[in-house]
This record gives structure tokens, C-alpha cells and sequence, in this order.
């Protein structure tokens, strides 16, 4: 009865114009197959209210299980009394968001059992090399590995997703507790499994969540795993399903501290030069994990490599809620406010802070003023590669006889400088599009080309050994960065790492210390011979329904109607990553992706692409100044930056009223 009047009210709502037939369709179709009445009391506690911004944004779609997974709102904008359950009005609700573009208990269920149907289907049909470490997976159940981070239904959504897994003829095995992406990667490949499943939105505010699928490499999804999966998980039309029988069903495993040691040891050997690290002692580290998973590895981590280091005690606890912060997303000043204000109290000279999952860091640094201040996410990664290929030289990993075998990885849209120090070492630089996963398949590529007999125990060969066949046989991976905060120093990870930068953060760091710099004079070292290379980047949000299709049409403006000028300077050169053809250094075909790039004349480069995981369009802009001959002096180098900036800036406020006035078109 109450089913039909509130159906009515949506039909009226539809043709009032108030709710999108879109949405009136999915509320429909939830109702028609709902496991509980809570979704009908949720739905009609919000159109009772004539909520319809509300049920517009929770069911205009279906959350899309894209080529990262699910990430998605897991607590409305308006807490119903029917989600909000027994919980008090300050504590978590007792339910998850209902709606269909939500994530919540129905879309992880979904996402499950999508995977799990795949995962089956490529075991069977997958004619896996017998010496390769994925052959006893091929003749036994499906593994699936999940992790969990520190957020809001983290825990209940990884319960769920091992007992879908388990009812449905996958062994599933799960993290006693919450524990980093990274090591959710590690544990997938440690672990011979067939596919890992992380619950995380990473840096997103509290009332959002998310599900990342990992294969049997360890990295996240790419062809023809990607639509593969998500066309089984578009084909579960509904959270029920009928369990296997007991004798067909997987088990559920829980992971103990074996893992975890077993990824420390591998971490261990991120340090390139252990000498250096004497110098630990007198650099003063504070780190802060922002509540989330980073301190499970990295408390035990710095004590094993003498570190001198203190945490932010306020930041350590888990905490949904990121309490302490505006965003938990270490690349925002305000972040490391608590952090740098421990380092002033104890003359740190580094403060480094993980996001809730733990695969990105942020740092702050000492300067020759004795001030702290923040450096950019392509600072980070241009002074860990500049000191990882200095390093490798310096000790004879690397030298010119084997060096064509080196290889350096970065994303199109992180900073040139990048790309000039490796070719300065003659080193190998690849460009990829954003994500991590297409490291890792580039990764993967370099570990298919060793010899079957290297192949077969890859896994379980230390990282010495590993590295001397790569530079043999194949590709030696040195370092791996993005624009936005993400490392990667060795291939047992198949993803970005937040342990492993902070580590070879640190070690960087000591260096600089030994060498009586500090971390930004010896930034400005580089520059000085390589040339001064800064960054800007920018982002306009537009959420809902509406935005969506604001951003849609945005990007499809670069396309069509891409402009001639930008900001006094002619644009020289236009990349369309949908429409060409582009091939990297490898000669390996780019995916296609709606990204456009943008050279002007004056040198500077601009990128335009809309986030995977945010509702908002993201530009990269970038500028640089090569010194013609020599190196830039001190007073010169200041100049310039300054130059930069101001430039920077300038391309910036006009790319922001341009993007507005095509919206608005």
C-alpha cells in the first residue's frame, strides 16, 4: 500500500518536472527487488519531504563500476530517520546511503559478485603459463584479497564483499584490520590471488567511500580485465542471489602479521644507500597518518631504519571523521597544519603525512630560513628521482653500459622535469596517462620479458636479484610519479605507495642533511642545472546530476571548439588523447581518454581531463625556463620563479572564466 501511494507521488513528481525519469526509474526498479522494507521507508521519508534535489542526485543513475571500481557517497546530504537507525545524532548512521549512484551495501554486493562471475569465467578459459606464479590459481578456486581503510563502512563493506565472494565459490582472504592500498597490491601478488578488492575512497571527504578491484599483477584494472568485469557487473541487476552449496562455497581466511612482515622486508629494500641513513639520526622527522592506515606500517618502519621521528598523537587514531582536518588529503596546507606545528616545537626538518588509505604522502620541509613550507607533489617526485638516479650511478647499479635497461615512468601531466633527468642520465623516460595502473602494466610488460625460468620464481626473488635480471634481460623500474603526490620505487608494489615515499623521502632527505642542505636547497640545486620547471594546477567543481553533465559538455568544448589563444600566447599544438592515435617511447599505444593538451608559444603546456574519482575538471599547467648554457645563478633562479609565477597564475584565472563561459553557452 505505502508502495503504491509513493510511486504515485514520484509519478507526479516526474511530470511536475521536480524528479528526472531517470531517477523515477531506478527508484522503481530498487523497490521492485528491495531485500528489506528499509528502502522503502528511506524513499518515502524523502519524497514525503519532496526532497527531490536529494533523490535526484541519489538516483538519477547507477553508480558506475568504472575502470577504478565504485566511489561514490556511502551518507547522504539528508540522513533519513530510517538510515539513521538506532545511531545518535552525532554517531555514524546505523545504514549506508540508499540510492542506486550511492555506495552502499546493494552497489558493493553487486560490484562482488560481478567480480567473482569474472574472476571464475578467466580461470577457466585462461590457458595461464604453467611456470608462471598465477598456474595453481588456474586449478583451484578463485582467491580474492580485501583490504580496508579507516572510513565510514569500511569494515561492514569488506565483511559483506568476503561473504559474497565466499557464498559464490571464492576463497576470500581479509585484513584483521585496516591496512594501506599498497599492501592490499603486495598481498594480491604475495599471495598468488586472482583478483584483490581495496574499500577506500582514498582522500575524499568523510561521507564518501569507495571499491577498487586489483587482477592477479597486483595492479588496479586495465583492458581487458576493465570491461570485462564491469560487463558482469552491469549484468547483476539485483543484491539477491541463491549461495552455493556448503561444499562449493570458498572460505573466508583471516590475514595475520605474516603479510604484513613480509611487505616490510620488501620496504626495507626501497632504501638505495643504508650508508646514508647514519646520517638519520640527526635529521628529525614528524609524520602524521590523518587518521587513517598509515601508521600500521610506517611506526614499525621508521623504527627499523633508525629514524628519529615523532607522530602527531591527534592524527594517529583512526577517525572517519578526519576530525582533525578539513580534508584528509595530504597535499593541502591545511592537512599538515598539526604536523608542522610539531616541527616547530621540536625543530623537525621534515613533515610528511599519508592520506587515509595510504598511497600518497605530503610533505613540508625546513628551509635555509629555519621556516617550514610545503613543496608540490612534482617537487616531491623530481627530488626523489634526481636523488634515486644520482644514487644508482654513484654506486655502480647503474652505469652506461646498462643503462638503456633503466626505465623512469610519469603520468603526461606531471611536471617536464621529470622527463629531462632521466634523459640528462640517459635513462629511459615512459608517459602515461593518470593512474597508477598503467604503471603497472608497463611494469607488468617488463617482467613478461625475463626468462621463463626467472619468471616463474619472480615473486619470491629478492629485489637484488630481481633488479640484476631486469638490467639483463628486460627493464630495471628506478621510480615511478604523478602530479598528484603519488610514488613508486620497485615493482612488488603494482601501485602507488605512500610507505614506500615516505621512505625514500626520508632517505632523500638525510642526504640532503649529510650534505649540509636542506631538502629545498638541494631542489634548487637541480634547478640551477637543469632548468627552473613550476607547475599550477586548477579545478572546477560541478556536482550532482547537473554537473555531470556540465563537465561532459566542457570537455567535449576542448574538442570541438578548442581554443586559438590562451592568455596573450597562440596556441602552437593540440594533443586529443580520444581522437589520435598517440604512441609512447616504447612504441605502446595510449589508451584513449577524453584529455586535450594545449602547447602555447611561449613554451607553456596545459592539460585539460575530468576526474576519475571527483565531480570536478582538472588543468595542469605548466611552465619552464632551461638555462642556455651553464647553470642559473642564485639571484637568477629567484627571477625567474618569480617570472613563473606570475605567469602561472595569469593562464590560470583566464582558463577559469573561459571554462565558464563555455558552461554557460
Amino acid at each position: 500500500m505505502i508502495e503504491n501511494q509513493v510511486i504515485a507521488q514520484i509519478d507526479v513528481a516526474v511530470a511536475s518536472k521536480h524528479l528526472l525519469e531517470s531517477a523515477a526509474k531506478n527508484i522503481q526498479a530498487l523497490l521492485a527487488s528491495a531485500p528489506s522494507d528499509l528502502y522503502l521507508r528511506v524513499i518515502d521519508e524523502l519524497v514525503a519531504a519532496e526532497q527531490w534535489d536529494e533523490l535526484n542526485d541519489r538516483f538519477y543513475k547507477t553508480l558506475e563500476f568504472g575502470t577504478g571500481g565504485l566511489r561514490g557517497r556511502t551518507i547522504g546530504k539528508i540522513v533519513t530517520k530510517a538510515e539513521r537507525g538506532d545511531a545518535g545524532a552525532k554517531d555514524r548512521p546505523q545504514f549506508p546511503c540508499v540510492g542506486t549512484n550511492a555506495m552502499n551495501f546493494a552497489n558493493v554486493n553487486r560490484a562482488t559478485q560481478g567480480l567473482v562471475v569474472y574472476a571464475k569465467e578467466w580461470q577457466l578459459k585462461n590457458k595461464i603459463d604453467p611456470l608462471s606464479p598465477d598456474y595453481g590459481a588456474a586449478k583451484t578456486r578463485p582467491k580474492i584479497v580485501i583490504a580496508h581503510d579507516t572510513r565510514f563502512f569500511s569494515k561492514e563493506f569488506t565483511g559483506l564483499a568476503a561473504k559474497v565472494a565466499a557464498e559464490n565459490g571464492c576463497d576470500a582472504f581479509v585484513f584483521d584490520g585496516p591496512r594501506s592500498t599498497p599492501e592490499l597490491s603486495f598481498a594480491v601478488r604475495h599471495l598468488n590471488a586472482t583478483a584483490g578488492i581495496v574499500i577506500t575512497a582514498s582522500h575524499n571527504p568523510p561521507h564518501d567511500n569507495g571499491y577498487k578491484v586489483y587482477f592477479a599483477d597486483g595492479a588496479q584494472v586495465i583492458e581487458p580485465h576493465a570491461s570485462g568485469i564491469i560487463e558482469k557487473v552491469n549484468a547483476i541487476k539485483s543484491e539477491n542471489y541463491d549461495p552455493l552449496s556448503h561444499d562449493r562455497q570458498g572460505k573466508i581466511t583471516t590475514l595475520g602479521p605474516d603479510v604484513d612482515e613480509a611487505y616490510m622486508k620488501r620496504l626495507e629494500t626501497i632504501v638505495v644507500d643504508r650508508g646514508v641513513l647514519s646520517h638519520a639520526k640527526s635529521l628529525r622527522v614528524v609524520f602524521t597518518p590523518l587518521h587513517g592506515t598509515g601508521a600500521i606500517t610506517l611506526r614499525p618502519m621508521f623504527k627499523r631504519l633508525g629514524l628519529n621521528f615523532e607522530i602527531v598523537a591527534e592524527q594517529e587514531t583512526p577517525d572517519p571523521r578526519f576530525s582533525t582536518v578539513k580534508s584528509p588529503n595530504p597535499e593541502n596546507a591545511e592537512a599538515l597544519t598539526l604536523g608542522i606545528g610539531l616541527a616547530k616545537k621540536t625543530n623537525a626538518d621534515i613533515v610528511i603525512a599519508t592520506d587515509p588509505d595510504c598511497d600518497r604522502i605530503g610533505v613540508a620541509v625546513r628551509d635555509a630560513h629555519g621556516e617550514m613550507k610545503l613543496i608540490t607533489g612534482n617537487q616531491i617526485g623530481s627530488l626523489l628521482l634526481y636523488y634515486r638516479l644520482k644514487k644508482f650511478f654513484e654506486l655502480g647499479i647503474l652505469d652506461e653500459q646498462n643503462r638503456s635497461h633503466a626505465v623512469t615512468i610519469k603520468t603526461f601531466v606531471t611536471t617536464d622535469m621529470q622527463k629531462v633527468i632521466p634523459e640528462t642520465f640517459g635513462v629511459r623516460c615512459v608517459e602515461t596517462l593518470t593512474g597508477f595502473k598503467y604503471f603497472g602494466a608497463k611494469l607488468e610488460k617488463y617482467e613478461d620479458a625475463l626468462p621463463e625460468e626467472i619468471r616463474r620464481k619472480y615473486r619470491q626473488t629478492s629485489e637484488e636479484e630481481t633488479r640484476a635480471a631486469r638490467l639483463k634481460y628486460s627493464s630495471f623500474y628506478v621510480f615511478g610519479s604523478e602530479e598528484s603526490y603519488g610514488y613508486s620505487g620497485a615493482d612488488f608494489v603494482r601501485d602507488k605507495d605512500g610507505n614506500a615515499g615516505a621512505i625514500m623521502f626520508c632517505e632523500m632527505a638525510a642526504y640532503a642533511k649529510s650534505r649540509g642542505r636542506t631538502v629545498d636547497e638541494l631542489l634548487d640545486e637541480a634547478f640551477a642545472g637543469l632548468g627552473y620547471f613550476d607547475e599550477k594546477n586548477g579545478s572546477i567543481y560541478f556536482e550532482g546530476a547537473e554537473g555531470a553533465d556540465k563537465i561532459a559538455r566542457l570537455l567535449e568544448s576542448y574538442t570541438n571548439n578548442p581554443p586559438n589563444e590562451i592568455a596573450d600566447s597562440r596556441v602552437t599544438g593540440i594533443t586529443d588523447f580520444e581522437k589520435q592515435t598517440i604512441r609512447d617511447v616504447e612504441g605502446d599505444v595510449i589508451p584513449k581518454q577524453k584529455m586535450s593538451i594545449f602547447e602555447l608559444e611561449d613554451k607553456t603546456r596545459i592539460a585539460v581531463r575530468g576526474s576519475g574519482t571527483e565531480p570536478k575538471i582538472k588543468y595542469y599547467i605548466f611552465a619552464q625556463r632551461r638555462p642556455e648554457g651553464g647553470k642559473f645563478s642564485a639571484e637568477q633562479l629567484q627571477k625567474i620563479k618569480s617570472e613563473i609565477g606570475q605567469r602561472l597564475e595569469t593562464v590560470w584565472k583566464w582558463l577559469e572564466r573561459d571554462a565558464y563561459d563555455r558552461v554557460a553557452q
